[in-house]
């Protein structure tokens, strides 16, 4: 990746702020998220927070709560860039979409189409599609994460994928592929887009969107200072830092699956594209078609074996459906609200028939069952918000 080629865009190409009112959101129902949020920093639950509320193009709620780091202390802001964990399985995924609308690949298509290697231990007919939806077979969510000399040696890390071996017969379970599934797709878009995919991902989906500022996977070491630090519950209420996710070497490392940073208005911005069929501020990045495909539920009721329950998957992220609970979407929502989160710290999601999106972005790693039910809660907040639906 060529860090001298990052281009820095002016805030203004985000997303224009509205009154909520105005945009058919209760001011009520918004607050009452805020003061959730504030409550949770409070009881010390995580040092720092930022969400987003978006509609129609616009944006409705932008606040940072809380800090960004504790040693020393600074104050999360606007600029602040949160670690996305695994709400970047979804940027990532919007990279192959673009392979596809480009003729280059189909969902049907083997990944040993294109990586011929990729066939060896018996993965030769693993589809693009079974990659996307967790329905691979090759390591899950138990398997470590790739050692870092695959971060920038991309010849390794190309066999390291190729040497990935079955845990079952794909197409047989669906179980949440943590981290392999996104590292395969790397590899692909690689093959096909002939540059490393951390420069595809920012030149051909992050930066038309005007989010070149804000999005970053694979983040340079010139805006290693925005970012704030990965925390985790600790003995005595308090908050530990974390050492893996606080180096540069991991920013810069872009993990296709779990190594993103972004603003909660970025990411809103980028689920606002979602949520119009593929469009922002004027931009065209996706067709209609190809939104509605991507989102739609390809799994059924199938228990998700890691998660527990349905997850309803989609190309990328998984949808709301019908079932009595999903993760992190809120209950409440409507059945094709669609998004994705990041393990303990956040969730990002739209519901096309409303317009609305919505990104909840938090510091420390917070484990179940409170950080599910509290996801509940804050996204029911957002629902419950909703006042022409």
């Amino acid at each position: 990746m060529d860090q001298d080629k990052v281009v820095a865009f002016p805030q203004a190409a985000v997303l224009e702020p509205t009154d909520a009112a105005q945009l058919g959101l209760r001011k009520d129902a918004l607050d009452r998220l805020g003061r959730i949020v504030e409550a949770h920093i409070a009881d010390n639950r995580y040092p720092g927070a930022q969400i987003a509320v978006a509609r129609h193009g616009k944006l409705a709620l932008y606040r940072s709560f809380g800090a960004a780091r504790l040693e020393p202390r600074a104050a999360a802001g606007p600029d602040t860039l949160w670690l996305l964990y695994s709400n970047t399985k979804v940027i990532t995924a919007c990279a192959v979409w673009l392979l596809v609308e480009d003729g280059a690949l189909s969902f049907h298509d083997r990944v040993a189409d294109h990586v011929p290697e990729f066939a060896r231990h018996g993965k030769g007919d693993i589809t693009v599609l079974q990659v996307l939806t967790h329905q691979g077979g090759f390591p899950s969510s138990a398997t470590p994460r790739l050692p870092a000399a695959a971060w920038e040696d991309h010849a390794v890390l190309r066999q390291m994928v190729c040497d990935f071996t079955l845990e079952w017969t794909p197409g047989s379970l669906v179980q949440y592929h943590s981290s392999a599934a996104h590292w395969t797709a790397a590899v692909l878009i690689e093959a096909i887009g002939k540059m490393d995919y951390r420069d595809f991902i920012r030149t051909r989906v992050i930066e038309p969107l005007g989010l070149g500022n804000e999005i970053y996977v694979g983040l340079p070491d010139a805006q290693a200072a925005r970012t704030a630090e990965m925390h985790q519950p600790a003995d005595g209420g308090r908050q530990a830092r974390m050492t893996d996710e606080n180096t540069d070497a991991f920013r810069r490392a872009g993990v296709p699956g779990g190594g993103g940073f972004a603003t909660a208005r970025a990411m809103a911005a980028f689920y606002q594209m979602l949520a119009q069929g593929g469009r922002l501020n004027g931009t065209r990045l996706l067709s209609p078609r190809m939104v509605q495909y991507v989102t739609r539920n390809y799994t059924g009721d199938r228990t998700d074996l890691y998660m527990g329950m349905p997850m309803h998957r989609g190309l990328g992220p998984h949808s709301r459906g019908l079932t009595p609970g999903i993760r992190g979407l809120g209950s409440i929502a409507s059945p094709r609200t669609f998004g994705h989160g990041g393990v303990g710290s956040s969730y990002c999601w739209a519901d096309p028939e409303t317009g609305v999106s919505f990104a909840y972005l938090s510091n420390s790693r917070a484990p179940d069952p409170w950080h599910s039910r509290r996801l509940d809660i804050i996204s029911n907040c957002v629902h419950a918000a909703i006042d022409d639906a």
